[in-house]
């Protein structure tokens, strides 16, 4: 399948990383986010993701390598453009790879990677990665710039942050909130037409996946934070069954 004629319902990535919060909010050994994964597989999960931040303050580097040689779905580690962090995509060798901004101070990622201005620090951190088979994803905002940008430096996936559409939503600024779906629409085709593969994720839900799901482009969703919460009440496995079948059915299948 090309980037630019992506067909069938999109990927379900599902982010694993706030059961490792809820786990070190006790300084315990569970709830374990390896488990939570082996769950999401069984529910049917497409691939697991999880954020190694530099403060580890949840993913550690232990989650990581049992991740890595436990699972029977594909691993997409998110990171920051670091050389600490490109030596452990380099030892682990994961599925994928998603570059994301990174700020001490947030308390989850606020927007997209700015690839325009650190294009030459960004090709430094992808290549080794790509050369030895990972798959280098962008997580930027939906902006042309931004995909030209992650094109130049090797990324073959961009990963538009959803989470403006998401907030515009839920504050009923339908407005708003359509542009910002317009510019993900945009951003999207023009990103498959230079033959980018296009994922999206942040902030959604039940409620907002469906507009997303629907752009045709778009061959994967990473979600995680609406899911480890919903799973209180409805259970991992049932939340990610629902998500599934609202993304099938936001492409007609």
């Amino acid at each position: 399948m090309s980037a630019s004629n992506v067909s069938g319902k999109p990927r379900l990535g599902v982010n694993i990383d706030h059961v490792a919060t809820v786990r070190n909010a006790r300084g315990s050994s569970y709830p374990d986010p390896v488990r939570a994964a082996r769950f999401a597989e069984r529910a049917g999960a497409d691939g697991i993701t999880a954020h190694l931040r530099e403060d580890r303050r949840h993913i550690s580097d232990a989650d990581i390598e049992k991740l890595v040689s436990e699972l029977s779905k594909p691993l997409n580690l998110e990171m920051a453009a670091t050389e600490e962090m490109q030596s452990i995509a380099l030892r682990f060798k994961p599925h994928a790879v998603c570059i994301v901004p990174e700020r001490r101070e947030e308390r989850t990622t606020e927007s997209g990677l700015d690839a325009t201005r650190h294009e030459e620090h960004l090709k430094a951190i992808i290549g080794p990665i790509a050369e030895q088979g990972s798959r280098v994803s962008l997580f930027i905002n939906s902006d042309i710039r931004q995909v030209e940008a992650a094109g130049r430096v090797g990324a073959s996936v961009v990963e538009f942050h959803t989470g403006s559409y998401c907030e515009r939503f839920f504050e009923n600024r339908l407005n708003d909130c359509e542009n910002e779906l317009n510019r993900i629409r945009e951003a999207a085709a023009f990103a498959a037409s230079l033959g980018l593969e296009v994922h999206a994720g942040h902030g959604l839900t039940f409620e907002t996946v469906t507009p997303i799901a629907e752009i045709p482009q778009i061959a994967e969703l990473n979600i995680g934070h609406f899911l480890i919460g919903e799973a209180i009440f409805l259970g991992l496995e049932q939340a990610i069954r629902i998500m599934k079948k609202l993304m099938a059915e936001a492409r007609k299948i």
